[in-house]
């Protein structure tokens, strides 16, 4: 089908599944799938409307709504910007019970399928999960020119590997198909979480793995980053970045602590970052930070919205203290060093968006 029809149709699913919320025409817009053309005065394709095109895939838990601010990056600097909302987000975390990452993978290439019916030159743009899934895709479509990686899950924690055997007991125990479930405030990402979601990301993981082992990566690669994400494990990202083929590979790296930084990565390739913001009370960055500037209305300084689930259920005088008073808390990722320093909340948003701005539109400056 036509992108504009997917994007009607996802809208339409999404309306009936939040019918009844006060807030229904904010919730379908946010964790709706959507589009964007360049403004006038870019150049246009050879064979096609536009010389480039971006598709951008969500994390995991999460919704189209992370990707609105990089779109709008990439329809400033010319791109066609197509965003997919992946099969069992958007609704309620119950819908990660049974997907599977081939299907997310099914969105991905569908996307770019479409995108190349109008663009010369493809890219793709991921977060987290998404990112995994945009390197999945771009080493099996040769039509894929350079990734966008933000906070990319290159490998998960180990006892995910585990999470497939919940299959084998959870009809017993209902509860054993869930890792968390939490109170669900955030209207555009899931609070909860099940074990499949953890297992399909882990399994999504280890292909990609046994992939870029076996044919490697020859095309630009952009890479932001967090030093102190306890998402992903950093380390699996710059071996990724120090091993990328093509000399236009980027990785800007966000962490409490420069001056510690060690890697093989050429140094022209890399920029470190301090993400201490001490008159912000920021600690640090987070893997749920990156994407996001400051000025957003739910995420950012003065956003609806405040990460505490990490306080849920084992300490609820914290959690509400957490939620009450957000603009006195310290803010970072939820390491043990970070949770001494009193009340903290998750950050949710990059104080160096613009910066980061800045170094993606060099790096599309560089682009063959």
């Amino acid at each position: 089908m036509a992108f504009s029809e997917y994007v009607a149709r996802n809208r339409d699913m999404l309306r009936r599944a939040h019918a009844g919320a006060a807030n229904l025409d904010k919730i379908v817009d946010g964790n709706a799938p959507f589009e964007l053309k360049p403004p006038p005065g870019f150049s246009p394709g050879q064979q096609k409307p536009y010389r480039r095109g971006v598709l951008l895939t969500h994390g995991l838990s999460d919704s189209p709504y992370t990707m609105r601010h990089l779109a709008e990056f990439f329809r400033q600097n010319g791109f066609r910007v197509m965003a997919i909302l992946l099969p069992g987000h958007g609704t309620q975390p119950g819908d990660l019970l049974e997907v599977t990452w081939r299907e997310w993978a099914k969105t991905v290439a569908y996307g770019a399928y479409m995108l190349a019916e109008e663009a010369d030159e493809i890219y793709l743009a991921g977060y987290s999960t998404g990112a995994a899934l945009s390197i999945y895709h771009g080493m099996r479509d040769s039509r894929v020119r350079g990734l966008f990686l933000f906070s990319p899950a290159l490998e998960i924690t180990r006892w995910a590997a585990l999470a497939k055997l919940h299959k084998l007991y959870s009809w017993l125990i209902p509860s054993a198909r869930w890792v968390d479930i939490k109170p669900d405030l955030d209207i555009y990402k899931y609070e909860s979480f099940t074990m499949n979601a953890a297992a399909q990301t882990y399994a999504l993981t280890r292909v990609i793995s046994r992939q870029l082992r076996k044919q490697g990566l020859d095309i630009p690669v952009f890479v932001a980053a967090s030093a102190d994400d306890i998402t992903v494990k950093t380390p699996v990202i710059l071996e990724f970045v120090a091993r990328a083929r093509h000399q236009l590979g980027r990785l800007v790296l966000y962490t409490s602590e420069p001056g510690n930084f060690s890697s093989a990565i050429p140094a022209e390739k890399v920029e470190l970052v301090s993400s201490v913001v001490s008159g912000q009370k920021i600690l640090s960055s987070a893997h749920t930070a990156i994407v996001v500037p400051p000025e957003d209305g739910h995420y950012g300084v003065a956003g609806d919205y405040s990460n505490c689930v990490h306080y849920y259920p084992h300490d609820m005088e914290k959690y509400a203290a957490c939620l009450k008073h957000p603009g006195e808390d310290s803010q970072g990722e939820i390491t043990g060093k970070n949770l001494q320093a009193g009340i903290l909340r998750r950050l949710m948003y990059n104080p160096n968006f613009a910066a980061l701005k800045i170094s993606m539109k060099r790096f599309i400056g560089d682009l063959p």
